[in-house]
């Protein structure tokens, strides 16, 4: 089999940057495969969107490169995964400098892998690298040692050696050695949220495609919450669900009921359900590599006030913080909409954070804006069209059966927002009345 030559190197035009944005037409949500008679997800346009993007915010700060380890900002960069076992093990690494033709190190095999088969990228920067995988490998094997030569040799071809490189996620060991490299290194996480917070519209149909999948498997949920099924059982019928429909990593799914909802532990359990039981899912997971973070309460086939009480709180805040979003809007103001954390049981703001909350939603499940009481009064952001994030409520009810939680995930627009979740939620659900 004969290689595929590697294309010339990607040129960024001014049109490659503009989201194309039409708020009049409702959001896509096409089918996963590509079709000759209409426009779908143009991911080459998306790669060379996401390239300029990093382009950009690297230009509008004082870092002569990005050095990334974080799988998230790889895959923005180089539109390139090899697989969620990958995220914990920062065995993956690329180079910026602007040039719109990153160096990427992969695991092994998968670089020559990327030679035949990701012809955006350019053969000679796709390169086999090893680091330490956490630890498993001495220090003293120099790997890390090499490695940051080899990156000083780039950035010295490259013409930016001198300047402050920023680093997003590192192990220590390589922290150290570019430092003896005689690196200057600074955060350069914050450039890469910068380039990430406004989507463009193949991002957007990206993130509605990716809740579609979640619509889907709360009816899959629904369907089978009765007594006897177990939330474990749950968490499995949603992971099928969701691999069979084209979902590339389902990172977690709470699955929360009856005594277990407060506090919320943020996790699942072998328990039972029990009728009257009011529980509440997160599914997180992507669709070509865009996440989800979606709440719904559901009960199982019967309610009792003080849980209806709950709920129609919940969504009486959730909606509240809807009706405000627009562009020019700061975090602070939909935050002083939420209740103090004293206000539903808890010591301070810290202790509550995540449950009266919003978060941007990307290739990353936080990226900005994040508004809590705990941040945004002092931090406060502006919103902008193209922006997307989740916004979630929590409400105990009141006479300690349950708790409710909700959680919209919304599109930023010329005048408002658009909500892109859409299992119904206006109203306390319940699953398989009796």
């Amino acid at each position: 089999m004969s290689k595929i030559q590697s294309t010339e190197p990607v040129v960024i035009r001014p049109e490659d940057i503009q989201t194309n944005w039409n708020w009049d037409r409702p959001i896509a949500a096409p089918g996963r495969t590509h079709v000759d008679f209409e426009e779908r997800v143009d991911f080459r346009r998306l790669h060379k969107y996401r390239i300029a993007r990093a382009e950009q915010a690297l230009k509008n700060s004082e870092l002569g490169a990005l050095l990334c380890f974080d799988n998230n900002n790889i895959r923005y960069l180089t539109s390139s995964v090899i697989g969620e076992w990958s995220r914990d093990k920062v065995c993956r690494y690329a180079l910026f400098t602007g040039n719109a033709n990153p160096y990427l190190w992969d695991f092994g095999s998968a670089a020559s892998h990327h030679r035949l088969y990701a012809p955006w990228l350019k053969q000679d920067h796709c390169k086999a690298g090893m680091l330490g995988l956490r630890g498993s490998v001495p220090v003293e094997a120099d790997l890390f040692k090499n490695a940051a030569k080899e990156i000083h040799d780039l950035l010295k071809i490259e013409g930016v050696a001198d300047m402050p490189i920023g680093v997003d996620i590192v192990e220590p060991p390589m922290l150290f050695a570019l430092q003896q490299e005689g690196l200057d290194i600074r955060d350069g996480q914050q450039v890469f949220l910068d380039a990430r917070q406004i989507k463009s519209m193949d991002e957007i149909i990206l993130l509605n495609m990716s809740a579609a999948l979640v619509d889907g498997a709360y009816q899959e949920i629904a369907e089978n919450l009765k007594p006897g099924m177990r939330e474990n059982e749950m968490v499995a019928l949603a992971n099928k669900f969701l691999y069979d429909n084209g979902s590339d990593d389902v990172e977690a799914i709470n699955a929360v009921s009856g005594e277990r909802c407060s506090p919320h532990p943020h996790n699942f359990t072998d328990r039972m359900y029990r009728p009257g039981d009011q529980a509440f899912f997160d599914i997180i997971q992507s669709y070509m590599g865009y996440r989800t973070c979606y709440y719904r309460t559901l009960n199982v086939g019967l309610s009792t006030p003080a849980q209806v009480d709950a709920y129609k709180t919940a969504r009486e805040w959730i909606d509240s913080a809807i009706n405000l979003v627009r562009p020019g809007l700061t975090t602070d103001r939909i935050a002083a909409l939420w209740p103090k954390a004293e206000e539903f049981g808890f010591a301070n703001e810290m202790e509550a954070f995540g449950l009266q909350f919003g978060h941007g939603l990307g290739l990353a499940l936080h990226e900005r804006p994040i508004i809590s009481r705990l941040v945004s009064f002092e931090n406060p952001f502006e919103l902008q069209e193209g922006m997307v994030f989740a916004l979630e409520t929590y409400c105990p009810a009141a006479d300690g059966n349950g708790a409710a939680r909700i959680e919209e995930e919304v599109v930023v627009t010329n005048d408002g927002c658009k909500v892109i979740t859409l299992f119904p939620a206006q109203e306390l659900f319940v699953a398989n009345q009796y």
